[in-house]
């Protein structure tokens, strides 16, 4: 089978830094990447605002045109969401009724839904992405849609693949829209059941970043066997399993990687999955201390939390991949870190590695001590043997 070539594209905008827009370009190959493309040219231009048209400038296009045309690229990626004008018009420049290899052309959000498609495993899961998939395909349909589809391995609206009126493929997906909001509702209510099951134990959930380190955690905290992939969004269905730290159990689960511009519509679609996160008592908030950017994906992290509703959730700030930081930096003052998190608000800080499982057991003790916090205030009259009364029960669930 032929290698899935693409080209990136980006805008610099406004006061963006040239080394901010390279390092979000580096994100959306490994996006490429994790999606089966491979990454071959990348564009950028400086603009006070995306071209209304082909969102960048006539010369530009011109320019990724022709590169296009001479390299047999089969895809174009860019690195912001496109209006459905921008889509038609792009698809339409670069897909002339002469040329045998047509060009599928991809914004940020839709490469993500494709890798979210691909990975989900779950009913409640497959249903998520594929509603939002739909969401994001009704604005958007032009010649080129069906093409998309096709590609994409199918979302449920095929009933109108064949057709060739617009109309009724925007019918079909509006009716499939329709049937998986009420599947999600069902599936809802089933949840919210078994989270109700679990409300006597103290619930910690593992959050941050797409690709730093959860799932290798999970594993090693819980002894699960949770696929941990260098790859983004190598887990988009919640895990949650029963751990015991000394004589206290609590449940932990692992949830969907964050990401910068994660689409809009994902995040309405999953929000049943993210109540796991929003009905927690603790978030471990781990963070790659490695990536140059690690603070900006802090922040993305924090502002989704607070977006889906979970900003006050206590928090433990872990720093994974500290022994990576620490070959880049032998030098480097941990101390000094650790204050500077501090002044912006975290207030438990462990720095580890998962991979060489360095300071591990630091890192269960502040578990400990936060989980026992609460436990206390579920069972007060809380003995050392207390525990065992209900730990035969099955909390374990992949949701």
């Amino acid at each position: 089978m032929k290698n899935k070539k693409a080209i990136l594209v980006a805008i610099e905008t406004g006061k963006a830094q040239t080394e901010v827009t390279l390092e979000h370009l580096d994100e959306l190959a490994f996006l490429a990447e994790t999606a089966g493309i491979e990454t071959v040219e990348r564009f950028v231009q400086r603009l006070p605002h995306a071209d209304i048209r082909t969102f960048v400038g006539k010369g530009k296009f011109a320019e990724i045109k022709e590169f296009v045309f001479q390299n047999e690229i089969d895809n174009v990626i860019f690195d912001d969401d496109l209006s459905p004008s921008q889509l038609r018009n792009i698809e339409r420049d670069l897909n002339p009724k002469d040329r045998e290899l047509k060009v599928q052309v991809y914004d940020r959000s839709l490469l993500i839904l494709d890798i979210f498609l691909k990975r989900a495993q779950t009913a409640q899961a497959r249903t998520q992405v594929e509603l939002a998939m739909n969401q994001y395909l009704l604005p958007r349909l032009t010649r080129m849609w069906t093409h998309l589809e096709r590609q994409r391995g199918g979302t449920g609206t095929r009933g109108g693949a064949g057709e060739k009126e617009i109309e009724t493929d925007r019918r079909n997906i509006r009716n499939q829209i329709s049937v998986l909001k009420d599947e999600l509702e069902k599936i809802d209510k089933q949840r919210k059941t078994q989270r109700k099951s679990r409300a006597n134990v103290v619930r910690v959930s593992l959050v941050g970043y797409t690709n730093v380190g959860k799932s290798t955690l999970m594993n090693l905290l819980s002894k699960a066997n949770v696929k941990a992939e260098n790859k983004l969004f190598a887990t988009v269905d919640a895990t949650v399993r029963k751990v015991v730290i000394e004589n206290i159990p609590f449940l932990l689960s692992d949830t969907v990687g964050f990401i910068r511009k994660l689409p809009h519509h994902l995040i309405e679609s999953f929000k049943s999955t993210l109540d796991e996160v929003r009905e927690s008592d603790i978030l471990l908030h781990v963070v790659d201390v490695a990536h140059p950017f690690h603070d900006n994906h802090i922040e993305v992290v924090s502002n989704t939390l607070s977006e889906i509703g979970a900003g006050n959730i206590p928090v433990i700030l872990v720093l994974n991949k500290v022994d990576l930081l620490k070959a880049q930096d032998p030098e480097l003052n941990l101390d000094e870190m650790k204050r500077f998190y501090h002044e912006h608000g975290f207030q438990n800080i462990v720095f580890v590695s998962a991979h060489t499982k360095e300071n591990l057991e630091g890192l269960r003790k502040v578990i400990y001590e936060q989980v026992k916090k609460k436990h206390l205030t579920i069972y007060p009259n809380f003995v050392n043997d207390h525990a065992f009364q209900y730990l035969d029960t099955d909390y374990s669930v992949e949701s």
